[in-house]
């Protein structure tokens, strides 16, 4: 029980900041450095990958699609979307980011913190 209310008081927060975080990403996106659009691209990505579509907090929705191609429609259509864009960016996308993945699994970084 209190994993949930200290998340429902965290997102009260969190949320209205994810907000001007996406206006801000689009400002910049449009007018600003590339990079600092770049990495709150990144950010949303892995966000909504844990949120959406169950994954880990420290992966690419990208990565996590090749991981799961065998098993998840959706992680098939990731995978041909993001291939009419740029070829394997799916599955270089994985190559890169399982080692961290698999760094965090070992840490035990998934599991629960508050108790």
């Amino acid at each position: 029980m209190k994993e949930r209310i200290a998340g429902f008081i965290l997102m009260c927060a969190v949320v209205p900041m994810a907000i001007l975080g996406y206006l801000i990403i689009c400002y910049v996106g449009f007018l600003g450095k590339t990079e600092r659009a770049r990495s709150g691209v990144r950010a949303l990505d892995h966000f909504v990958n844990a949120s959406v579509f169950n994954g880990y907090a420290w992966e690419s929705i990208s990565s996590h699609a090749w991981r799961e191609r065998d098993h998840k429609r959706w992680a098939r259509f990731v995978i041909w979307l993001t291939d009419q864009f740029q070829q394997d960016h799916c599955r270089r996308a994985n190559k890169r980011e399982q080692p961290l993945v698999d760094l965090m699994l070992q840490k035990g970084l998934h599991k629960q913190t508050i108790k």
